[in-house]
């Protein structure tokens, strides 16, 4: 059995092609799985420390502000499908499965066109414009939130399963996680951050929350992203205050542990992160960015705020130098009854069995 993952650019395409192949796997120990990324992303590390081969190739997204420079990606587009074409054909897998990412594109038109039973999963409320062009080419589409099958062309091959996550967000102890991380009987564990690469806007609000927090009821831990963490840390630094609550870190390898341990998320809306909050059932404030294809962050936002699992702001609300987002964390911590209703929320939204239900519309025991 062989089988084509494709993924790239970010971790929200890379973690689900991971887990879908991990839990293949899991069924299949001798199956073969080969992942086709683009050849300067994130996948080229996180693909091999999962354990999978990769191969890449040159793609390149569409530039809405310079019309010009799309002759230069439709080029790059063509260049890259003759390449996906040679890897297919000499690597000849049963099915290919694309999360998304611009390389996905390439793949998984070539595989269709060479017979080749072709599957996409589709993270975010709001689909985007390419996987809503792939889906035509596709013998199933896997979305991630109710109502997303009405975007699609072929809306009677769409299956909601929700977003596969890592294996550590479903099986880890809350009790343990927070012994490991010193948390005390009685303190409310806030846990702010903006992914990997970290978010300015939340950064500016997390130092303003910082400011109004004091003693032991709040442990905070603030994960600011590799780009900002000199900078947020000089501004710690002068801070003439007592930091005791506060744990900072530049990137969190621990992010299950601390999402399990805590019990208020603050965070950006990508749908891999607010997927992972509803898994651990956890209350959360969301501030989508407004710097992404078609605003899907807000979407994604939405669909928890409106189950009443998460309350929403938006950037263009926190203006700054007004603590905005500190007042709605603090408010939210101290109000017990209301994290609890938001937190049993989260959990009716929550698809820990995504990546099975993935895995049996494959249809790899037929």
């Amino acid at each position: 059995m062989k089988i084509v993952m494709s993924c790239g650019g970010t971790g929200g395409h890379i973690y689900p092609a991971i887990a879908i192949a991990d839990k293949i796997r899991e069924h299949h120990p001798e199956a073969e799985i080969l992942f086709i990324g683009t050849k300067k992303g994130m996948e080229n590390s996180l693909v091999p420390a999962a354990g999978y081969e990769i191969k890449g190739i040159d793609a390149r997204g569409f530039d809405r502000k310079h019309l010009a420079e799309n002759f230069k990606t439709l080029h790059t587009f063509f260049e890259g499908t003759r390449e996906v074409g040679r890897i297919l054909k000499d690597f000849a897998p049963d099915i290919a499965v694309g999360t998304g990412g611009y390389v996905t594109g390439s793949v998984i038109s070539k595989a269709h066109g060479l017979g080749i039973k072709c599957f996409i999963h589709e993270q975010n409320a709001l689909p985007g414009l390419a996987n809503r062009f792939l889906s035509g080419f596709a013998d199933k589409v896997f979305t991630s939130f109710a109502g997303t099958e009405d975007r699609f062309r072929h809306p009677d091959r769409v299956i909601m399963t929700g977003n596969p996550v890592r294996g550590g967000f479903v099986t880890l102890d809350r009790a343990e996680c927070r012994r490991k991380l010193g948390l005390e009987d009685g303190q409310t564990m806030v846990l702010l951050f903006g992914g990997s690469l970290g978010a300015e806007v939340l950064n500016r609000e997390a130092l303003g929350l910082v400011k109004k927090l004091s003693g032991n009821d709040i442990r905070l831990f603030f994960v600011s992203g590799k780009r900002h963490y000199e900078e947020i840390k000089e501004k710690l630094d002068a801070m003439d205050k007592d930091l005791g609550f506060l744990t900072f870190m530049p990137y969190a390898d621990n992010m299950p542990e601390l999402m399990c341990a805590s019990d208020l998320v603050v965070s950006r809306a990508g749908a891999i992160a607010v997927s992972e909050i509803a898994v651990c059932g956890k209350p959360s404030v969301l501030v989508p960015s407004p710097n992404v294809t078609d605003n899907h962050q807000f979407y994604n936002a939405k669909a928890v705020a409106d189950a009443d699992a998460a309350v929403l702001i938006e950037e263009k609300d926190l203006p700054e130098g007004e603590d905005k987002l500190a007042e709605a964390v603090l408010a939210l911590a101290s109000d017990k009854e209301r994290l609890s209703a938001m937190s049993e929320a989260a959990k009716k939204l929550a698809r820990p069995d995504a990546a099975d239900i993935i895995y049996k519309e494959l249809g790899l025991d037929a």
